[in-house]
């Protein structure tokens, strides 16, 4: 749960660095970022910054903001109401993203999970990005990714956007964003 000021101040970093990516925003997309601290009210480690261009019954466009360091906690996307999960194509387009996969587990990765929660993270095959590259992910495969030391905007392209069926290792995890006063 976030406060008020903080969602302002996470919107406001959040535009500051889809502008160093050359990403332009409406005015609506800017006033509509989703700031996800996914319930656990640490943004700065866990958290996310969303901005959804579209999201119809077939396709899902998406940029997503990641602050140094900050994560976006194991993950998969289960099929949902008759539909196959999301299947998900990250592609880097400022900074550098690790992102973790089933696989051999990576030596000396250049990620490492938030302090106190590492039981809730099992994947631990990296796949780095940096601008220009690109990878997907299937659905039903869990994952995770962190920004790197400058952070990251990474553009999603995927199959619908389901979200609330998302599966979150960690049972403390709440995907829907909640303001307190």
């Amino acid at each position: 749960m976030i406060t008020a000021q903080e969602l302002a101040v996470a919107r406001g970093r959040a535009l500051d660095y889809l502008d160093r990516a050359g990403i332009v925003l409406t005015l609506e997309e800017a006033a509509n970022i989703e700031v996800a601290d996914f319930g656990l009210g640490e943004l700065a480690e866990t958290g996310l910054e969303i901005v959804v261009y579209v999201n119809t019954l077939k396709c899902c466009a998406k940029e997503l903001v990641l602050f140094p360091r900050q994560t976006c906690p194991e993950h998969l996307h289960p099929p949902a109401g008759g539909e196959e999960g999301k299947e998900e194509t990250f592609r880097c387009r400022w900074g550098e993203v690790y992102l973790y996969v089933p696989g051999e587990p990576t030596p000396n990765p250049l990620a490492i999970p938030p302090a106190g929660s590492e039981e809730w993270y099992g994947v631990h095959h990296e796949i780095r990005l940096r601008p220009g590259d690109q990878y997907t992910i299937m659905p039903g495969v869990p994952h995770w990714f962190q920004g790197g030391e400058n952070g990251a905007v990474v553009s999603e392209f995927s199959t619908r956007s389901r979200d609330e069926f998302d599966i979150f290792r960690d049972p403390q995890i709440s995907r829907a964003m909640q303001i307190r006063d």
